[in-house]
């Protein structure tokens, strides 16, 4: 599958926001966009805007154009509010998940944890990043995984972030049960995910 392999200091300095949680020093030395023109004044408007937030959301959940393409399909079959809807089910990715609960300290770190089977949902080991979590499912560090420096560090880290209240942690066994479905107001970012949706329905 492809991926980014660049600099992510870039990919947030474009976006004027630390999509990571870990390019907030990069992006506060040189807070302007990259490139020869990034300090020219430069006001977008129309589809530039609707790119960008559309841009910005795929980096911070790392997905690519295909797969955020089925994420809108799916969230305007569903009922409700489609940007609201295309919100939720991102939040509900098993990778973010695991970054949600602060066992890991980044949703790459996060995505890579599970892939490599560091993750059980209900005591089975599920290695999708994008598996879709559900109310009453405990998601867990596996056996021998819970030794994991990183995790340690993660866990270290996530205190001064906190655990969302959709999420219940168990640090005792590294283990998060996911209370209730998150809603819009569990989405930390600043998205105006309405720019997406305008964009989408062209």
């Amino acid at each position: 599958m492809a991926r980014h392999t660049g600099p992510r200091a870039r990919q947030s300095r474009r976006e004027g926001l630390d999509l990571f949680g870990n390019t907030r020093a990069a992006l506060e030395k040189r807070n302007y966009p990259p490139g020869e023109h990034g300090r020219r004044p430069f006001k977008m408007r129309g589809y530039g805007l609707q790119l960008r937030e559309k841009q910005k959301v795929k980096r911070i959940y790392g997905i690519l154009e295909r797969q955020f393409r089925l994420y809108f399909k799916r969230a305007a079959r569903m009922r409700g509010v489609t940007g609201t809807n295309l919100m939720i089910l991102l939040e509900r990715r098993l990778d973010n998940t695991v970054y949600r609960s602060g066992f890991a300290r980044t949703r790459a770190q996060a995505r890579q944890l599970v892939s490599h089977g560091h993750v059980a949902v209900n005591g089975r080991k599920v290695n999708v990043p994008s598996y879709q979590v559900r109310e009453g499912d405990q998601v867990e560090v596996r056996g021998d995984s819970k030794r994991l420096q990183v995790i340690k560090d993660a866990l270290t880290h996530s205190q001064g972030r906190g655990v969302p209240e959709w999420l219940q942690r168990d640090d005792s066994g590294l283990s998060a049960t996911v209370a209730r479905l998150p809603d819009r107001l569990a989405v930390e970012m600043q998205i105006n995910e309405q720019l997406i949706v305008e964009l989408y329905s062209k």
